[in-house]
């Protein structure tokens, strides 16, 4: 199932639809109304099809009230988006109970749902780590049982195929932007990256300051290896920075802790200075994480490594769930070893 969904809120306090998977069929563009904080109206194709409402004071109950009859996989959606849009007008709901009739869809399809004496439990840290709505692409699974090898003996999964296109797209209520990650094209993406490599501000912590034809080849050399792909970050829709992810077992930040099979890290920059910021840092590190967690469930740590003169980017670890787990030497800097943990991510981070 591929659903629009977001909650951007124009003019009419309407939800504007985040547009995830364009190149998959079947989207459905519910948009949500937010009467109040305990209130909101949702329509397909102009349509008003329920009204969701919370109610209760120490535990909130969220019940539907169905105008229409709709199929499952519309129903589905329609939780979804309600979901979402609760969660994020009331960043202190950490979980609600959810009053709906088991018998009109299998609660296998809402995997985040439990159960709790009679009631029906969504978490907000449950709620958040469902793919459905804000990752373009299948989720990673295990590609083969077993290992392959790895460099100095960090024997490692064998990885999936790199995604393409559009891999995640949500609108952001804390910084209120949409947040979007898409994969370098080199060809439409080379001038762009070698502008933004070649800003001294940039080249100063990646040190590629190159021509244009050496850093197709990097970009080239990047994209060929099967444990790292780059992506374009976007805020509403404009190019912003340049990330590239990896999994850490067979990558050069391996060798450098007790590195899991299925641990990622990332590099990040933002290329456009109109879109630097502490508001826009924040909404792209959430973003990123985000991304990487829902993009494959075995993830427990996403890490990183940045400089340990990056004071700025630093200063954002623990609102992010990111510790520091020591300082130490790579040939070409000295690096804050940083680790971001799924379940302090989703349990601390308001997204």
């Amino acid at each position: 199932m591929n659903i629009h969904a977001s909650v951007q809120k124009d003019a009419d306090n309407t939800f504007l639809p985040s547009l995830v998977r364009p190149n998959l069929a079947g989207a459905l563009p519910i948009l949500t109304r937010l009467v109040s904080d305990t209130q909101a109206e949702l329509f397909l194709d102009g349509e008003a099809v329920a009204s969701a409402e919370l109610q209760g004071d120490a535990e909130l109950d969220l019940s539907f009230t169905w105008k229409q009859d709709l199929d499952q996989e519309v129903t589905i959606a329609a939780v979804l988006v309600a979901l979402e849009c609760f969660f994020a007008a009331n960043e202190a709901l950490d979980r609600l109970v959810l009053n709906l009739d088991e018998t009109s869809f299998p609660l296998r399809s809402l995997p985040f749902v439990y159960r709790d004496g009679s009631d029906l439990f969504v978490s907000r840290s449950g709620f958040y780590q469902v793919p459905q709505m804000w990752l373009g692409h299948p989720q990673v699974n295990r590609t083969r049982a077993g290992l392959v090898d790895g460099p100095d003996g960090r024997d490692h999964p064998l990885r999936a195929p790199h995604p393409e296109g559009l891999v995640y797209q949500r609108f952001d209520p804390v910084a209120g932007l949409t947040v979007s990650f898409r994969t370098v094209d080199i060809d439409k993406d080379l001038d762009l990256f070698h502008r933004w490599m070649n800003d001294g501000r940039v080249a100063f912590f990646w040190e590629l300051a190159l021509p244009k034809e050496e850093l197709r080849a990097y970009l080239k050399q990047l994209i060929a290896k099967p444990h790292t792909y780059p992506l374009i970050g976007a805020f509403n829709g404009q190019d912003a920075g340049y990330f590239e992810t990896y999994w850490v077992r067979e990558d050069r930040l391996g060798p450098f802790y007790d590195s899991g099979p299925w641990d990622r890290g990332w590099h990040g920059l933002i290329g456009e200075r109109r879109h630097l910021g502490r508001v826009k840092t924040g909404a792209w590190l959430r973003g990123l994480a985000h991304y990487l967690f829902l993009d494959c469930p075995m993830t427990e740590n996403i890490m990183g490594e940045p400089r340990v003169d990056n004071a700025k980017l630093l200063t954002y670890a623990d609102a992010l769930a990111y510790e520091k787990v020591k300082e130490f030497d790579f040939p070409h800097k000295r690096s804050a070893l940083m680790r971001c943990r799924r379940d302090r991510f989703f349990n601390e981070v308001r997204l």
